[in-house]
């Protein structure tokens, strides 16, 4: 097995641009706050607070691309104090030779609040713009100073017509030749409750053992 293969479904069909994003239509419509951001290539620091698999790390990718900044991402869960060190000094460099460094940071609500106080005077100097993911309400788990230096952004789960619009865009591309009946599709869909990720990682599991079956 080489290394693409083990990259898991969800994975290699991220989206690289806006247009390729399905859902949060309220974001990244015409109107739409990020579809704005995108355009003018100017990132401000964000708070997206929503369920998981709705596209909080795609929509993060895409910012930084889009504004050809340095991605950085972290994970509150797994990071200390050290790791947002390392970060700042990495900013530090990027500043020194004029690139934007974006900070993602999943799960934010689990620094504590000195660890959330640590990006307040690099956002203030315009060092780091920075992206908080949440699936906590951010009133209740970012510190007061943190929401006032950035912008919450709510993403919804993905309606069943959504999902199956995921499924079947997938199918076309990594198994063209593979038919679902409607009302499997519309079960797989109903069965991710609105998680992306979710739907993918179950049919990855279905077309690997249709495989299997396939070659017995």
């Amino acid at each position: 097995m080489n290394m693409s293969q083990r990259i898991p479904l969800a994975e290699k069909m991220r989206p690289k641009s806006l247009n390729e994003v399905v859902g949060q239509q309220h974001l990244i419509g015409e109107n739409g706050i990020l579809r704005k951001i995108v355009a003018k290539k100017e990132p401000v620091s964000l708070i997206f607070w929503g369920p998981a698999g709705t596209g909080k790390t795609t929509l993060s990718r895409i910012i930084a691309k889009e504004a050809e900044a340095d991605f950085i991402e972290i994970s509150a869960v797994t990071s200390g104090k050290k790791d947002i060190e390392k970060v700042i000094e990495h900013a530090r460099q990027n500043w020194n030779l004029g690139i934007r460094t974006i900070l993602f940071v999943d799960e934010i609500h689990r620094f504590n609040k000195s660890q959330q106080d640590a990006f307040l005077p690099h956002i203030e100097s315009g060092l780091i713009n920075l992206i908080g993911a949440t699936t906590e309400n951010p009133a209740f788990e970012i510190i007061t100073p943190l929401l006032s230096r950035s912008r919450v952004l709510s993403l919804r789960p993905l309606d069943t017509e959504e999902i199956s619009k995921i499924i079947k865009n997938t199918l076309k591309k990594v198994s063209p030749k593979t038919k679902i009946e409607p009302e499997a599709l519309k079960i797989l869909a109903k069965i991710s409750s609105g998680d992306a990720r979710n739907a993918l990682g179950n049919l990855e599991l279905i077309l690997n053992l249709d495989r299997k079956s396939g070659s017995a």
